[in-house]
């Protein structure tokens, strides 16, 4: 009961003054972050024992560290229960007489590893399979199972040399035939075609696999040498058939990657694959300057969402979520000139003034690239730029913050043009509009012109997405492994069919003046559909030092794909093994401060992560120079 006090009272305790919450990064050794702490806590010696903390803990291998840090992966809750319950409830805290270690009527007869070495072994040994059968079901419920958790994991890590799929299970066909077995390895890679490359590992694996292709081969060789004509036309056949097969093989993999991008983007829609952190707006305008994420968070001035439904629920509590979008005006930094910043600080105040909101600012958060989704770690970098598109269609208010500031790097002005005609900035408009409407939507180019709501037909230039600049197609996507425009497929198509499924139900049901605004991003859709969502589009790379030009497939059919789902009566329903997503347009609510344009199309709720793999915009933040 002490000890129960004792940290219930400590959970009361500022989180500045003793640091019971948050997970510690490397950003934290920097002298900025230590600073800061230090200034907070008014305890520059307890700051410098956390920094002397944090230096042993994050020690690289070479100087005798462990390099395995927390990572953010999917499923990572998940696994953190499951130790939980096997270590601490179920062996530590667990009485002797249920399996256990601790005896609750006499401490002292506690099973003691080293005077009870054998039952505490057993029942250690017990604990160790217990845990890995709950790691096994966690890795069963995510998409792609363990081998997926396996490859997201080593990428975490950024383990090198690094290896497909198709790579780590070879090397545990010659080396573990359990695990082979268990990561499902038969569905990534066909026996048959490793017997040239691995035929003893085969073999050993499943005997006579590879002996039935030598002697087809045998067979096909002695017909062909004996009766010319008719092995002539046996190969033909042969060759014919396997044409065919293969193409059909091809053609299923190509329906079932296509229904597992429909299925995600319709997931897009319920779930977020990254936390929404936002700061709140008084002390936005405080720090003087656009502030990086990992400052902000390790000085606990971010409000974290976990969920959508987190997010709908913060805003029916009367907070007002603020969405910046700018273009940066440098290589290295979102506003090194401050101008930009300065903008958003006006406007802020400025939509407060206007609606009667606390002049403190206290009710308003914001969300702005470089303070909201990390820098530091491409991992959970990638995760927060899958979700911006429910980032931008969740806030309140969306604010194109586009005042004349010159770019630190290049002998150009930033200003509304450029800004327009950047992709980034372009897709997060849409993400907002599509959902929102243009009510809620401003624009600020600085103190000389007030704050003024978008005009109405504002969306049809914005639309046009893909027509935006890109800084990877300039710099000829070099040292890149994919365009950016193929990680905005995903959630433009959720958007899409969301608008389509209403726009469908509602004429169906003779309602359809209740989705003007809808029918007007439909038929601006219907009329550029090819320029809006193009089938593919001509990706420059270099390989080897050489300039290559591939057509690379983006939309292809998916958009007549989703009219033809949801016109049949699927709709935006979802059956397969990881969950069922099911939504109607009576789901639908109205936007806060909006009448005639939905907020969002479906009901938030949490879903499993989806079957397909599309290539996520690296480094976005440079991506929006």
């Amino acid at each position: 009961d002490a000890m129960w006090d004792m940290f219930t009272w400590l959970a009361t305790l500022p989180v500045g003054e003793v640091p019971l919450a948050g997970t510690y990064r490397k950003s934290q050794l920097t002298d900025e972050a230590i600073g800061r702490l230090a200034e907070q806590w008014d305890n520059p010696v307890m700051a410098q024992d956390l920094h002397d903390l944090l230096l042993e803990y994050f020690r690289s291998e070479e100087e005798g560290g462990n390099t395995v840090q927390d990572l953010f992966i999917i499923g990572f809750s998940e696994y953190n229960e499951a130790l939980d319950t096997e270590l601490h409830k179920n062996l530590i805290l667990q009485d002797v007489d249920k399996g256990g270690l601790f005896n609750m009527l006499d401490p002292r007869k506690s099973i003691d590893p080293v005077r009870n070495k054998a039952e505490f072994d057993l029942r250690y040994d017990r604990f160790i399979a217990s845990l890995a059968q709950r790691y096994e079901d966690v890795h069963a419920r995510q998409d792609g199972g363990g081998l997926n958790q396996l490859d997201l994991w080593r990428g975490a890590l950024d383990i090198h040399p690094t290896k497909s799929k198709e790579e780590i299970c070879q090397d545990l066909l010659a080396t573990d035939h359990e695990n082979f077995d268990k990561l499902g390895c038969l569905d990534i890679v066909q026996l048959k075609d490793l017997c040239q490359s691995q035929e003893s590992d085969v073999e050993e694996y499943s005997p006579g696999t590879c002996k039935v292709d030598n002697n087809n081969s045998t067979i096909i060789i002695s017909v062909l040498f004996g009766i010319v004509g008719v092995g002539l036309m046996g190969g033909v056949v042969y060759y014919l058939y396997k044409r065919y097969e293969n193409y059909q093989r091809i053609q299923k993999a190509h329906e079932q990657l296509m229904e597992a991008t429909l299925n995600e983007s319709v997931r897009a829609l319920h779930q977020l694959d990254y936390p929404l952190h936002l700061i709140r707006g008084d002390e936005f305008v405080e720090e003087g300057k656009l502030m990086r994420h990992e400052v902000l968070r390790n000085t606990h001035k971010l409000t974290v969402l976990d969920s959508l439904p987190d997010v709908d629920a913060f805003i029916e509590a009367g907070k007002h979520v603020l969405f910046f979008s700018h273009q940066w005006s440098s290589f290295t930094a979102p506003d090194p000139s401050g101008i930009q910043y300065h903008a958003m600080c006006d406007a802020v105040k400025e939509l407060a003034n206007r609606n009667g909101w606390d002049e403190s600012l206290k009710d308003v958060f914001i969300w702005v690239d470089y303070s909201s989704i990390p820098q530091v770690n491409p991992s959970t970098q990638n995760l927060a730029i899958r979700s911006l598109a429910a980032y931008a269609s969740s806030a309140t208010y969306f604010v194109i913050v586009a005042p004349e500031t010159p770019h630190a790097d290049l002998d150009d002005i930033c200003d509304l043009g450029t800004y327009q005609r950047r992709m980034w900035c372009r897709a997060e408009q849409v993400c907002h509009s599509m959902r929102n409407g243009t009510e809620g939507m401003y624009l600020g180019i600085g103190k000389k012109a007030p704050l003024e709501p978008v005009k109405g037909d504002f969306f049809q230039e914005s639309l046009h997405v893909f027509d935006g600049e890109l800084t990877c197609c300039r710099l000829e996507h070099k040292g890149m492994g994919a365009c950016d425009r193929q990680s905005l497929v995903i959630p433009l198509l959720g958007l899409y069919g969301e608008l389509f499924r209403a726009s469908y139900e509602m004429n169906k049901n003779d309602n359809a003046d209740a989705l003007a605004s809808v029918n007007a991003f439909l038929y601006e859709i219907e009329k550029h559909q090819e320029e809006v969502f193009p089938r593919s589009f001509e990706r420059v790379m270099w390989r080897k030092n050489k300039r290559v030009v591939d057509e690379v497939l983006l939309f292809g059919d998916l958009i007549d794909r989703m009219k033809a789902r949801i016109t049949s009566g699927i709709g935006f329903a979802i059956h397969d093994d990881k969950a069922t997503i099911s939504t109607k347009a009576s789901d639908t609510f109205v936007r806060h401060g909006a009448s005639d344009f939905l907020r969002h199309g479906v009901v938030h709720g949490s879903g499993a992560h989806g079957g397909v793999q599309i290539e996520s915009a690296v480094g976005a933040m440079d991506n929006k120079l």
